[in-house]
């Protein structure tokens, strides 16, 4: 084990990788706060963005979610191929479709998250709207940390799947507590 780690103090060992995933979680873990502080001490104005060829913001955001969280699970099916975990042979293209699908599926969140934040804020008047809200913090600060696990080197095999598996749990929560939500009590409407 003393290979595997260095000196840092007296008496104090660190593996190399702690410190690669310390730092992009602690900016994770930032972010999130701040979010969740922002959202929660501006005053909600109740309206924000919108998109041509919705019936309202509700439906623009149930929608727009939805196609995030589609797009999320191709992440995850292709993260599947990528990692060995499927029993089929991993395409050339394969890592080209993982990076375009999130890419995709973050443009689609944002007008989301912003319309969230500014017209709503941080909301916690029954259990699925506060829970909505830590999660829509969670996923972002998740996001942000695994952004910058990708730029590290040295980290633990581990490390990658676990973020991205956190931010796939974040997304389908967030769906669960607002698009499924909406699709129950409105059809779907566009």
């Amino acid at each position: 084990m003393v290979s595997a780690e260095r000196e840092t103090a007296p008496g104090k060992r660190v593996r190399p990788g702690a410190r690669a995933i310390v730092i992009p979680l602690l900016a994770g873990a930032a972010v999130s706060v701040l979010l969740g502080v922002y959202a929660k001490t501006h005053e909600p104005a109740g309206y924000s963005v919108g998109i041509a060829g919705f019936s309202s913001a509700q439906a623009m955001k149930t929608w727009l979610a939805s196609v995030s969280f589609l797009l999320a699970l191709c992440q995850f099916a292709s993260a599947l191929v990528m990692y060995g975990r499927l029993p089929v042979a991993a395409p050339s293209w394969i890592g080209a479709v993982h990076v375009w699908t999130g890419r995709l599926a973050v443009l689609v969140s944002v007008p989301v998250a912003v319309h969230c934040l500014y017209a709503f804020g941080f909301q916690h008047y029954d259990t699925r709207v506060l829970t909505h809200s830590l999660l829509g913090c969670f996923c972002y600060g998740a996001f942000v940390a695994k952004m910058l696990l990708l730029t590290r080197n040295g980290l633990p095999r581990w490390a990658i799947p676990i973020a991205g598996g956190l931010v796939l749990t974040g997304v389908t929560g967030l769906w669960l507590t607002s698009a499924l939500w909406f699709f129950q009590h409105n059809g779907l409407t566009l």
